[in-house]
């Protein structure tokens, strides 16, 4: 089974995904983390992320290994890994060149340690759209940007970091705008995806509400 989970930053998908791929016995891909990945990679280089020659000479050196060794860097999840991630992510062979590597885990999702899963969970922005558009089932995550960027604000606080909820909202957002808008992938749900607003949910409620739905599509 092939689960998507698409939406906008702090919309809560990410736990979701989490929490399903663990139930359900799945593999889980963030694919997120690319992006992310790439975005940091030219950060630590001091390179401007909108450089899209550089973006994408990144991206195509991008293996497993590297990407989870960036993973472990404090601001592969900051607010300006973030943004760098969202600024990679809206250049076109950037994209392409991650795409693949994306769509090849669905032919042969493994889990973390390497062993085969039965499916997988998909956790992004296009994953209902283009990574796997002919998945099982799709979902579409999302909440008011005021409500995203206090769980985001609240989560910076939690690590450690420094942070202004009124910074982090004018950058929530702006990277909404980013990502809608481009011309590459924009973010929106699939025309078969099922939409779930958190705004005034908790995870607990949102996960017996997927799951429900998942059960019914078995």
């Amino acid at each position: 089974m092939i689960i998507t989970i698409d939406g906008p930053a702090a919309a809560g998908k990410g736990t979701l995904a989490a929490k399903l791929a663990q139930k359900y016995k799945l593999a889980y891909f963030d694919t997120g983390m690319v992006y992310r990945a790439v975005g940091l990679d030219l950060l630590q280089k001091k390179i401007d992320p909108e450089n899209a020659a550089e973006a994408e000479k990144s991206a195509l050196a991008l293996d497993f290994s590297k990407m989870m060794a960036l993973s472990k860097n404090p601001d592969f999840r900051s607010a300006e890994g973030g943004q760098a991630a969202s600024k990679v992510a809206a250049i076109p062979a950037v994209r392409a060149a991650l795409l693949k590597m994306q769509q090849n885990f669905a032919l042969k999702p493994i889990y973390e340690d390497g062993s085969p899963a039965n499916g997988a969970v998909y956790d992004g922005r296009d994953t209902g759209t283009v990574v796997c558009p002919n998945a099982d089932i799709k979902f579409f995550i999302t909440a008011t940007p005021e409500v995203r960027a206090m769980r985001r604000h609240k989560e910076f606080l939690q690590k450690g970091l420094t942070s202004v909820y009124e910074d982090v909202l004018a950058q929530t957002k702006e990277r909404d705008e980013r990502d809608s808008s481009r011309a590459s992938a924009p973010l929106k749900p699939a025309d078969d995806a099922i939409i779930i607003d958190t705004s005034d949910m908790d995870i607990e409620k949102v996960f017996t509400e997927v799951c429900a739905l998942i059960d019914q599509k078995k």
